[in-house]
Protein backbone atom coordinates (compact mmCIF):
# COMPACT_ATOMS: atom_id res chain seq x y z
CA UNK A 1 0.00 0.00 0.00
CA UNK A 2 0.91 3.34 -0.68
CA UNK A 3 1.30 6.30 1.47
CA UNK A 4 -1.46 7.94 0.14
CA UNK A 5 -3.55 5.60 0.40
CA UNK A 6 -2.63 5.15 4.07
CA UNK A 7 -3.20 8.67 4.82
CA UNK A 8 -6.45 8.92 3.20
CA UNK A 9 -7.94 5.71 4.83
CA UNK A 10 -6.28 7.76 8.22
CA UNK A 11 -8.22 11.06 7.34
CA UNK A 12 -11.21 8.81 6.29
CA UNK A 13 -11.23 6.91 9.71
CA UNK A 14 -11.00 10.71 11.60
CA UNK A 15 -13.75 12.14 9.68
CA UNK A 16 -15.73 9.20 10.28
CA UNK A 17 -14.85 8.81 13.99
CA UNK A 18 -15.38 12.68 14.29
CA UNK A 19 -18.99 12.19 12.56
CA UNK A 20 -19.99 9.75 14.81
CA UNK A 21 -18.79 11.43 18.19
CA UNK A 22 -20.80 14.53 17.45
CA UNK A 23 -23.81 12.68 17.29
CA UNK A 24 -22.93 11.23 20.21
CA UNK A 25 -22.06 13.73 22.15
CA UNK A 26 -24.43 15.36 24.75
CA UNK A 27 -22.77 18.53 25.12
CA UNK A 28 -23.50 21.02 22.24
CA UNK A 29 -19.39 22.81 22.60
CA UNK A 30 -17.95 19.03 22.17
CA UNK A 31 -19.61 18.50 19.42
CA UNK A 32 -18.84 21.70 17.31
CA UNK A 33 -15.09 20.23 18.49
CA UNK A 34 -16.19 17.18 16.64
CA UNK A 35 -17.38 18.98 13.96
CA UNK A 36 -14.09 21.12 13.69
CA UNK A 37 -12.42 17.86 13.69
CA UNK A 38 -14.22 16.44 10.68
CA UNK A 39 -14.08 19.59 8.15
CA UNK A 40 -10.12 19.13 9.21
CA UNK A 41 -9.81 15.46 8.13
CA UNK A 42 -11.86 16.75 5.23
CA UNK A 43 -9.22 19.13 4.29
CA UNK A 44 -6.46 16.34 4.63
CA UNK A 45 -8.54 14.74 2.00
CA UNK A 46 -8.77 17.12 -0.41
CA UNK A 47 -4.77 17.83 0.16
CA UNK A 48 -3.87 14.25 -0.47
CA UNK A 49 -6.54 14.69 -3.60
CA UNK A 50 -4.30 17.36 -4.77
CA UNK A 51 -7.06 20.14 -4.51
CA UNK A 52 -4.60 22.44 -2.33
CA UNK A 53 -6.91 25.49 -3.13
CA UNK A 54 -10.03 23.83 -1.53
CA UNK A 55 -8.49 22.29 1.43
CA UNK A 56 -7.29 26.22 2.30
CA UNK A 57 -10.92 27.20 2.10
CA UNK A 58 -11.93 24.59 4.26
CA UNK A 59 -9.97 25.20 6.98
CA UNK A 60 -10.26 28.82 6.79
CA UNK A 61 -13.81 29.20 6.10
CA UNK A 62 -15.50 25.98 7.75
CA UNK A 63 -12.84 25.07 10.19
CA UNK A 64 -12.39 28.57 11.23
CA UNK A 65 -15.10 31.11 10.17
CA UNK A 66 -18.42 29.28 10.21
CA UNK A 67 -17.05 27.25 13.42
CA UNK A 68 -16.44 30.67 15.31
CA UNK A 69 -19.78 31.46 14.68
CA UNK A 70 -21.14 28.02 15.43
CA UNK A 71 -19.24 27.92 19.57
CA UNK A 72 -20.47 31.94 19.30
CA UNK A 73 -24.27 31.13 18.53
CA UNK A 74 -23.79 27.84 21.57
CA UNK A 75 -22.59 30.28 24.27
CA UNK A 76 -24.81 33.22 23.24
CA UNK A 77 -27.81 30.59 23.76
CA UNK A 78 -25.65 29.14 26.90
CA UNK A 79 -27.40 26.36 25.93
CA UNK A 80 -26.40 23.37 28.38
CA UNK A 81 -26.06 19.46 28.04
CA UNK A 82 -29.20 17.96 26.03
CA UNK A 83 -31.20 15.75 27.66
CA UNK A 84 -31.48 12.07 26.05
CA UNK A 85 -35.12 11.08 24.93
CA UNK A 86 -36.04 7.36 23.61
CA UNK A 87 -37.19 8.70 20.06
CA UNK A 88 -40.15 8.67 18.50
CA UNK A 89 -41.88 5.90 16.73
CA UNK A 90 -42.41 8.03 13.51
CA UNK A 91 -38.76 8.46 12.89
CA UNK A 92 -38.23 4.76 13.34
CA UNK A 93 -40.75 4.43 10.97
CA UNK A 94 -40.20 6.40 8.67
CA UNK A 95 -36.12 7.23 9.48
CA UNK A 96 -34.58 3.37 8.95
CA UNK A 97 -36.57 2.60 6.07
CA UNK A 98 -35.91 6.21 4.55
CA UNK A 99 -31.87 5.96 5.75
CA UNK A 100 -31.92 2.35 3.88
CA UNK A 101 -33.14 3.63 0.75
CA UNK A 102 -31.18 6.35 0.60
CA UNK A 103 -27.58 4.51 1.04
CA UNK A 104 -28.90 2.28 -1.54
CA UNK A 105 -29.20 4.91 -3.76
CA UNK A 106 -26.15 6.76 -3.60
CA UNK A 107 -24.57 3.18 -3.72
CA UNK A 108 -26.04 2.34 -6.82
CA UNK A 109 -25.31 5.67 -8.54
CA UNK A 110 -21.61 5.39 -6.98
CA UNK A 111 -21.43 2.34 -9.00
CA UNK A 112 -23.37 3.25 -11.83
CA UNK A 113 -21.96 6.47 -13.00
CA UNK A 114 -18.13 6.25 -11.28
CA UNK A 115 -15.71 6.38 -13.54
CA UNK A 116 -12.36 4.69 -12.86
CA UNK A 117 -10.10 6.25 -15.74
CA UNK A 118 -7.57 8.50 -15.20
CA UNK A 119 -8.05 12.35 -15.62
CA UNK A 120 -5.36 14.64 -16.91
CA UNK A 121 -4.28 17.39 -14.81
CA UNK A 122 -5.83 20.59 -15.49
CA UNK A 123 -8.97 19.36 -17.50
CA UNK A 124 -11.11 20.00 -14.65
CA UNK A 125 -11.39 23.70 -13.55
CA UNK A 126 -10.46 24.52 -10.10
CA UNK A 127 -7.79 27.17 -10.47
CA UNK A 128 -7.69 29.98 -8.15
CA UNK A 129 -8.41 32.61 -10.68
CA UNK A 130 -11.19 30.95 -12.55
CA UNK A 131 -13.48 30.04 -8.95
CA UNK A 132 -12.80 33.62 -7.92
CA UNK A 133 -13.67 34.77 -11.16
CA UNK A 134 -17.03 32.56 -11.06
CA UNK A 135 -17.39 33.73 -7.17
CA UNK A 136 -17.46 36.95 -7.67
CA UNK A 137 -18.99 37.51 -11.06
CA UNK A 138 -21.28 34.38 -11.93
CA UNK A 139 -22.58 33.80 -8.28
CA UNK A 140 -22.42 37.02 -6.89
CA UNK A 141 -26.31 37.18 -5.87
CA UNK A 142 -25.73 33.70 -4.25
CA UNK A 143 -22.34 34.53 -2.34
CA UNK A 144 -24.26 37.83 -0.51
CA UNK A 145 -27.23 36.45 0.21
CA UNK A 146 -25.73 33.59 1.80
CA UNK A 147 -23.54 36.66 4.02
CA UNK A 148 -27.27 38.08 4.74
CA UNK A 149 -28.06 34.90 5.68
CA UNK A 150 -25.74 34.99 8.47
CA UNK A 151 -25.89 37.83 9.62
CA UNK A 152 -29.53 36.87 10.18
CA UNK A 153 -28.72 34.00 11.88
CA UNK A 154 -26.25 35.80 14.76
CA UNK A 155 -29.02 39.01 14.83
CA UNK A 156 -31.91 35.92 15.42
CA UNK A 157 -29.09 34.21 18.30
CA UNK A 158 -29.02 37.33 19.89
CA UNK A 159 -32.66 37.91 20.12
CA UNK A 160 -33.24 34.49 21.53
CA UNK A 161 -30.67 34.83 23.79
CA UNK A 162 -32.05 37.74 25.54
CA UNK A 163 -34.09 37.42 28.49
CA UNK A 164 -36.95 39.85 29.10
CA UNK A 165 -37.04 41.98 32.18
CA UNK A 166 -38.44 40.63 34.91
CA UNK A 167 -41.02 42.94 36.62
CA UNK A 168 -41.80 42.06 40.33
CA UNK A 169 -45.28 41.53 40.97
CA UNK A 170 -47.54 44.58 42.14
CA UNK A 171 -44.63 46.47 41.01
CA UNK A 172 -45.83 49.54 38.82
CA UNK A 173 -44.78 49.23 35.17
CA UNK A 174 -43.33 52.43 33.95
CA UNK A 175 -43.45 53.38 30.49
CA UNK A 176 -40.27 54.67 29.41
CA UNK A 177 -39.97 57.37 26.49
Amino acid sequence: MSVHLILFLAFGAVAVAGAINLLAQTHPINSALSLIAVMAALAGEYLLLGAEFVAAVQVIVYAGAIMVLFVFVIMLLNAGVEERTKGSRVAILFGVPGMLLGSLLVTWVVLRYSGTEAVPAGALPGAPRTIGTLLFHEFLLPFEITSILILVAIMGAVVLASKPPTVAPGAPIRRVD
